[in-house]
């Protein structure tokens, strides 16, 4: 079975820069009924169906496939609850580790995510300095529920 482990932490953008040019992402969630969460995501010219189980900690199932690009703008279009989220990631090597960094925009500017995916749940890690509080366990800050309590109306 295919499972995500990952972290997420707040990221201090006072201490922050990025190493490379990011990619913009623009993703959706087909509306489920439990704790599923179906993802469609465009990056670049590539774009993804992933669907995801419940969260336990830090780990869940997750499945991911590629799929046309002319399959996810309709899927965006047609089947997708709104806001759409829109953020551009940026990948860091830090310690060895590979770390995404999501700068939010739209409802979700000023939120600023970084996240790290594990091999293992408890697999010791190095902090970078850019990073704050962890937010593993919070789900205002997955991304399924940004679109319907977005982050602007946090404040």
């Amino acid at each position: 079975m295919a499972k995500e482990i990952e972290r997420k932490f707040l990221v201090d953008m006072n201490q922050w820069k990025p190493q490379q040019n990011g990619a913009a992402i623009k993703q959706g969630f087909i509306a489920t009924t439990d704790h599923t969460v179906v993802r469609i995501r465009i990056s670049g010219d590539k774009a993804y169906l992933t669907i995801k189980g419940k969260n336990t900690g830090s780990e869940r199932s997750e499945f991911e496939y590629s799929i046309p690009l002319s399959d996810a703008e309709q899927m965006l279009q047609e089947l997708c609850e709104r806001p759409f989220i829109d953020k551009t990631r940026y990948r860091m090597n830090y310690s060895g580790n590979t770390w995404e960094v999501d700068v939010f925009h739209g409802d979700n500017e000023g939120l600023n995510v970084a996240e790290i995916e594990l091999d293992f749940v408890g697999q010791k890690i190095n902090l970078p300095p850019w990073v704050s509080k962890e937010v593993t366990n919070d789900p205002r800050y997955f991304n399924v529920n940004l679109v319907t309590h977005p982050f602007s109306a946090w404040k």
